[in-house]
């Protein structure tokens, strides 16, 4: 109210009316506040009652209050436009002071510019998680996890069991019935038992959905109260919380290479796991030292987590656990087409391997995909209205536009229940990658770089890139075909790291170049020999001491 005060101008309101006798003229002057806050029918009768006003004025008294403060207010507004426009030409008006006024009357006014007040339940959750998974909690978290994820894993198998069974017995069925097709049965028969047999599997469909969901509601509402009442003992028995869990040790880590996992343990084929480690230093002035790995291997397998024999956590879920509130996450680049489903394509892996253990942190994929799907609208009509303004001015028609993602784009997915990732960059990409013309102004490369950029301002600091663009070897493929590749990814992850360096954010301390299973000894040698002469790994120089000088030769 103060406010509105401050800016309001006091206005004298005149009005004159005569009696019904003596013809006398009656003249009133009423102080207004303008811009008028009030009710004006409320102000009419305030007036009325105060100067005993005859009746028969009411209705004229009131249509002259509404057209003065009308015509007062608009006056108000007129004269202060015109000081505005002046003080603008003047240069006697501070821009920032304005801008400073805006923001802090859309932060008071507007709930979605608002400062949070108080704490989410989500900022709870996370900081209790976060805290107890850094205390002797540790491994009792791990193994309610354990145990929850087999118990949804023993409901996929059970569902997975009945689509088989059921499966089996319709195409059963079916070839029973084109076989006598010549002996009495018809083609609307067998239509119409396609028809049942379609109705048969999303009735099963639907009933073991509902069984999974439900499932995994339940298990998420007893994990989370759990969690809350498990911080609340700690609180109370004033248990110590070391930095480290002294439960279970962690895995062993190899020279160089941070906290990667020992890859021997994701070995899923028949193919020999090779891999390469560097370490390199990045930098004009201030370097950074970054551990550089190139591997073969399947994208997937560093979602997966390893069946335990013992029916123990594995090493991997302890490494997801304590970095999952940190500084030090890990992402992944999955290459994607545009449909954004879980139908088909190595996305509907991804979902797949995510829909066997409960999402305890995140929402389920699905709903990521959901939520993404309804934003990607929204970009899209913000692209093709700006791809209009770029239209030829000869044609004034602009070049088609798709009205789905395009190669380059990128979408982002949050885990908490996979092995190694807790973030995965899902990147838009499509058959134009099998060609060997493709330079660093490609979609595909441009999209690497914004990968990038949102590790480094997001505390991303492992990141697992497919380094030939593609998740499988083709007939194609040749070795100046990988060679070449290899080496554009190279030089071109070379540049942005640097740029990002320059930035500020965070350091990108593992980098792992991934290499399709299956490729040749000799070609992965030749990338992994081609790595270190692009980033330059730093070796130290070695000088001998002896007893006369030596002059360098020329």
């Amino acid at each position: 109210m103060n406010l509105l005060e401050e800016e309001c101008v006091d206005k004298i309101f005149i009005y004159k009316f005569p009696t019904c006798t003596t013809k006398q003229e009656y003249v009133l002057e009423i102080p207004l506040k303008i811009p008028y806050q009030g009710s004006i029918k409320e102000l009419t009768y305030r007036i009325m009652s105060s100067f005993k006003l005859p009746c028969y004025v009411e209705s004229d008294l009131m249509e002259t209050i509404k057209r003065t403060i009308k015509e007062l207010t608009l006056q108000y507004y007129d004269e202060k436009s015109e000081k505005v426009i002046e003080a603008t030409k003047n240069g006697d008006l501070n821009i920032e002071d304005i801008i400073k006024n805006w923001e802090k009357i859309y932060k008071q006014k507007t709930v979605e510019y608002a400062d949070p007040i108080g704490t989410t339940d989500e900022e709870l959750f996370a900081t209790a998680y976060h805290r107890l998974v850094h205390s002797p909690s540790l491994e009792p978290i791990l193994q309610a996890e354990h145990k929850y994820g087999r118990d949804v894993t023993e409901v996929i198998q059970m569902r997975n069991t009945d689509y088989e069974q059921l499966t089996q017995k319709q195409t059963e069925e079916m070839r029973v019935a084109v076989e006598a097709l010549e002996a009495g049965s018809t083609e609307k028969s067998i239509n119409d038992m396609a028809g049942r047999h379609f109705e048969e599997q999303s009735l099963l469909q639907g009933h073991w959905g509902s069984r999974v969901d439900a499932l995994k509601l339940e298990q998420r509402r007893q994990y989370r109260n759990w969690i809350m009442r498990l911080l609340e003992e700690q609180q109370t028995n004033m248990l110590p919380t070391p930095v480290g869990s002294p439960m279970i040790p962690m895995p062993p880590l190899r020279p160089g290479l941070g906290t990667f996992v020992p890859n021997e343990e994701k070995q899923t084929s028949d193919y020999p796991v090779l891999e390469e480690s560097f370490t390199i230093h990045l930098g004009s002035q201030m370097k950074q030292m970054h551990n550089i790995r190139i591997l073969t291997g399947d994208v997937l397998d560093f979602c997966r987590t390893k069946k335990s024999d013992s029916g123990d956590p594995t090493p991997q879920r302890l490494q997801t656990a304590l970095g999952l509130y940190s500084n030090d996450l890990c992402g992944l680049v999955l290459l994607s087409d545009n449909h954004l489903g879980s139908y088909s394509g190595i996305t509907k892996e991804l979902c797949s391997i995510c829909q066997l253990t409960t999402e305890f942190h995140f929402p389920p994929i699905d709903e990521q995909l959901e939520k993404i799907r309804d934003d990607v609208k929204e970009a899209v009509a913000w692209r093709q209205a700006h791809h209009r303004e770029g239209s030829d001015p000869q044609t004034k028609k602009p070049p088609p536009m798709s009205k789905t993602l395009q190669t380059g784009d990128v979408f982002i997915t949050r885990h908490s229940n996979l092995a190694q990732v807790h973030v995965v960059f899902h990147m838009v990409v499509n058959d134009s990658l099998r060609s060997g013309d493709i330079n660093s102004r490609h979609p595909a490369i441009l999209g690497l770089r914004n990968i990038l950029k949102t590790a480094c301002c997001n505390d991303v600091t492992t990141l697992t890139i497919p380094v030939l663009l593609v998740h499988e070897m083709t007939e194609e493929m040749t070795v100046a075909w990988c060679t070449k590749r290899a080496e554009l990814v190279f030089k071109c992850v070379k540049g942005f790291m640097i740029e990002m360096a320059s930035w500020g954010g965070a350091e990108l301390k593992n980098l792992q170049f991934l290499v399709p299973k299956g490729m040749s000894e000799e070609v992965f040698g030749t990338l992994a020999t081609m790595l270190p002469s692009i980033f330059r790994v730093s070796n130290p120089l070695v000088f001998k001491a002896t007893s006369t000088p030596q002059t360098p030769k020329k």
